[in-house]
């Protein structure tokens, strides 16, 4: 999870001025992130299986923050809950 002490963040935080404005900027930050750990660890399949772990539970905790749950919990309270 992304969830480290906040005076751990400013010494990983990448992009700390400017904006990533398109598509392409944002994979290219992704990109460097992960190159930057491959580069100072092994190239070893347990060091590739966990960059590809991290960037899907960065990806399914983005989903469940920002994407799923806020528009899934509004969408409950207009047409309300097919669970209850």
């Amino acid at each position: 999870m992304p969830y480290i002490k906040q005076e751990d963040r400013p010494d990983v935080t990448p992009y700390t001025e400017g904006d990533i404005e398109t598509p392409g900027e944002l994979n290219f930050a992704i990109t460097t992130l992960c190159k930057r750990y491959l580069a100072a660890r092994a190239h070893n399949y347990n060091t590739l299986n966990t960059i590809i772990g991290v960037l899907d539970c960065a990806k399914l905790e983005f989903y469940r923050r920002v994407v799923a749950t806020p528009y899934e919990d509004r969408k409950i309270k207009e047409n309300g809950d097919v669970y209850e």
